[in-house]
């Protein structure tokens, strides 16, 4: 890989931090932003974590605030795609130019904190595109911004921020190697986004978890709603789609239909709303129409994402990267598929991907094994081990798109699950088989 300093525009630029991994810590944001006039300060955040769910809850949350009447900036990750995907302004990727921009002006200033001896070393791929969110958020005078956290909480660089009102949506384990084996440790560095007098919004955490956020909540005085308390709420399915009706403690949302498929968005909707209900712009209340357009306009690609294409094939396309995302796909497989799927699988070498594998087996007719993209993908042969030590029966095929031909070869719907790399790689093939000027059904 380039070296940084060798590097010729902004975007060979910040591929080039790619081969610094990832480097847990505020030190490095916190320079950037002092020295680039602290934009992450001129705008109101909302901050949400989550081992699974966040970048929903994000997307419900965002399309809320735009139906209010609100100028919006969201930040999530990864990209799927493109780059600009990480960036919405008023609910669209950012202009190309305007990013851009935002990386040379960061990469000038890195560089020249590291010429001062402030930086030790380069910034991280992930802080400087948390640092062009910033940047782009301020430059645009969004009323709010909603910002995902990366990884954990406690040292991602979006927690440089102090956001009117935070959320936790599901603690699961993931991530151990930088987050911790138990679902107590992994709480610990979630509950690090808890700030003093900020309203903290939980979902339906695992009793030890909870523990650990409650007492942080507490000794920080950050006041705390447990999402579900005193909240009614019933769902149903028709068609992969799901109707909810909901009530709070403050408001009756009566029946509202999910953008987002699956039964686990009900959690991640209510964590929204809940979330929506804390917070006040300009003084006011978000209004209970912009709360039911937020769920039923979202926009979440690549997360139990249905793409048609025209001869009658299609994928539904989800980026579980963990076991508990791979379980909550399988239920939503199990129960629209009665006779199971071919599934395309692939993830990173980090994860846990037996219990991945040992919970897509059930629905998988059959399971085809592939190398997700990046240079930390776990290869075929790692996954086949792993599906033998699940007792699994697999395929392989290393190459995605032959692995996608390979699962249309048995049945016209497929699905392709696993690292949101790998759905990133998916829908461009969906792009590329989609004739110029033929949109892609996406429902």
């Amino acid at each position: 890989m380039i070296p940084p300093w060798r590097a010729t525009g902004p975007r060979e630029y910040l591929a080039s931090l790619e081969q610094f991994g990832i480097k847990l810590g505020l030190t490095t944001i916190a320079a950037l932003c002092e020295a680039l006039g602290s934009p992450e300060r001129t705008f109101p955040s909302l901050l949400i974590a989550g081992t699974n769910g966040k970048g929903s809850a994000a997307a419900f949350a965002d399309e809320a605030l735009r139906a209010a009447g609100y100028r919006t900036g969201r930040y999530t990750s990864p990209h799927l795609i493109r780059l600009e995907e990480r960036f919405h302004l008023d609910g669209g990727p950012v202009d190309p130019a305007r990013l851009d921009a935002a990386l040379e002006e960061i990469r000038t200033a890195a560089d020249d904190l590291r010429r001062r001896g402030t930086l030790e070393t380069y910034p991280t791929y992930f802080e400087v595109t948390t640092m062009a969110a910033f940047l782009l958020f301020a430059r645009a005078r969004v009323d709010a911004a909603v910002l995902e956290v990366g990884l954990g909480g406690r040292f991602d660089a979006t927690n440089i921020v102090t956001p009117i009102a935070s959320a936790i949506t599901s603690i699961a384990c993931d991530h151990e190697r930088h987050l911790g084996s138990t679902l107590a440790a992994i709480a610990g560095e979630k509950a690090g986004i808890v700030k003093a007098g900020v309203p903290t919004i939980i979902g339906d955490l695992p009793a030890d978890a909870r523990a650990v956020v409650v007492e942080t909540c507490r000794e920080r005085q950050a006041p705390l709603v447990h999402a579900l308390d005193g909240v009614e709420v019933r769902a149903s399915t028709s068609g992969g789609e799901t109707t909810v009706r909901l009530r709070t403690p403050s408001e009756d949302y009566g029946a509202v239909r999910l953008a987002l498929r699956g039964d686990h968005q009900v959690r991640n909707a209510v964590v929204a709303v809940r979330l929506l209900e804390t917070v006040r712009l300009k003084a006011d209340r978000i209004p209970r129409a912009a709360v039911r357009a937020g769920l039923e306009r979202a926009r979440w690609p690549g997360r139990l994402d249905l793409r048609r294409l025209a001869d009658g094939r299609s994928v539904l396309v989800d980026g579980a990267h963990n076991p508990d995302g791979a379980a909550a796909f399988a239920r939503y497989a199990g129960a629209e598929y009665a006779d199971g799927l071919p599934i395309v699988f692939g993830a990173m070498l980090d994860k846990d991907l037996p219990g991945m594998i040992a919970a897509l087996a059930p629905v998988s007719r059959p399971l085809v094994l592939t190398r997700a993209p990046g240079e930390r993908a776990a290869p075929v042969e790692t996954l086949l081990a792993a599906a033998r030590s699940a007792g699994v029966d697999a395929v392989a095929e290393p190459d995605v798109e032959r692995a996608l031909a390979r699962a249309w070869s048995v049945a016209p719907a497929v699905a392709a699950v696993g690292s949101l790399y790998l759905a990133g790689a998916v829908l461009s093939l969906i792009e590329a088989l989609t004739p110029p000027g033929e949109p892609v059904d996406a429902t």
